[in-house]
């Protein structure tokens, strides 16, 4: 039987490439194929240069596919929205407006009606009142201290810095939330911290997380399902672009004693070898393309032979 569950994220046939320094086009994503169902906690690695990054912000709309489309519940993406959100791996923070202002600006902006201001401005203002109430209970969760509040960024060391823009992004609760090596500055301790506020909001809000990180224990203890983005294959003509080589279903998320099981140890193994080793390319025939929802298009020039 077909499956007819309607994915919250498609990506079909999208390529994506850029002209490099010489003017010749350099091919990042070739034929990236992707369908994720809402409340997937979606956990991406690969090797450096591999549009990792490049993959969020197609998925954010920030920028476009050469070719290829990609649809958010069935629309169409063309540009930023309150529906998706993003954590960058280097934090952006309004430098004049306080931590408090800085985790509630979003809510504002979506609040702030001049009509509804004038007409009804106590309202408004119990609004903002609410809203600086969760901002400081965020800011208990992230570990700062209320006194944190009025403090402006530069204040803050850039650990702090990145848990407020965590904070930032995750209080909007928007329905994609989209995160690029947000814990690439913090400590040990904080990371495990985050890790376990992630988690908590996560399953509280029921959002499509799609998290990418080096870490490899990081991306299999917190997702539900790992991509593995890698330009190491090989094909029967020539093709360049990084590929998903792997996608698959993590059985063991969000579980530290895992970590420790023969079972996580392989699948991070599989991993390494699959797609972070340079001098391992396997054939484009054999993929790991066991998650459920994994899908292949078959007009690819390599599946022509």
């Amino acid at each position: 039987m077909a499956d007819t569950r309607k994915p919250l994220v498609l990506l079909e046939n999208v390529y994506k490439e850029y002209p490099n320094s010489s003017g010749k086009i350099k091919r990042v994503l070739n034929d990236i194929d992707l369908r994720v169902s809402s409340g997937e906690f979606v956990t991406i690695v690969g090797p450096t240069g591999c549009g990792k990054s490049t993959l969020l912000h197609l998925i954010l709309g920030q920028e476009k596919p050469t070719s290829g489309q990609v649809f958010i519940d069935g629309r169409e993406v063309i540009g930023p929205d309150k529906n998706k959100g993003i954590v960058y791996q280097r934090y952006t923070l309004f430098p004049f407006k306080s931590v408090l202002e800085n985790i509630t600006f979003g809510l504002e902006c979506i609040s702030f009606n001049l009509v509804s201001w004038i007409f009804g401005r106590f309202l408004f203002r119990k609004k903002l009142n609410g809203y600086k109430y969760l901002a400081l209970e965020y800011l208990k969760i992230i570990g700062l201290e209320p006194t944190d509040a009025t403090k402006n960024p530069h204040q803050l060391s850039g650990g702090m810095q990145q848990r407020v823009a965590i904070a930032q992004a995750m209080i909007m609760n928007p329905k994609v939330l989209l995160m690029d090596e947000p814990f690439g500055a913090l400590d040990d301790s904080t990371r495990r911290i985050m890790q376990s506020f992630i988690i908590e909001k996560w399953k509280e809000n029921k959002q499509t997380i799609f998290f990418v990180t080096h870490d490899l224990e990081e991306a299999l203890f917190l997702g539900t399902r790992i991509i593995v983005l890698s330009q190491y294959y090989s094909a029967d003509s020539p093709i360049t672009g990084a590929k998903i080589v792997l996608d698959k279903a993590i059985p063991f998320s969000q579980n530290h004693d895992a970590k420790h099981t023969p079972e996580f140890n392989a699948l991070e193994q599989q991993i390494r070898r699959d797609g972070l080793d340079p001098n391992y390319r396997q054939h484009i025939k054999n993929f790991d393309l066991s998650h459920p929802d994994s899908f292949r298009t078959v007009t690819n020039e390599e599946w022509r032979r």
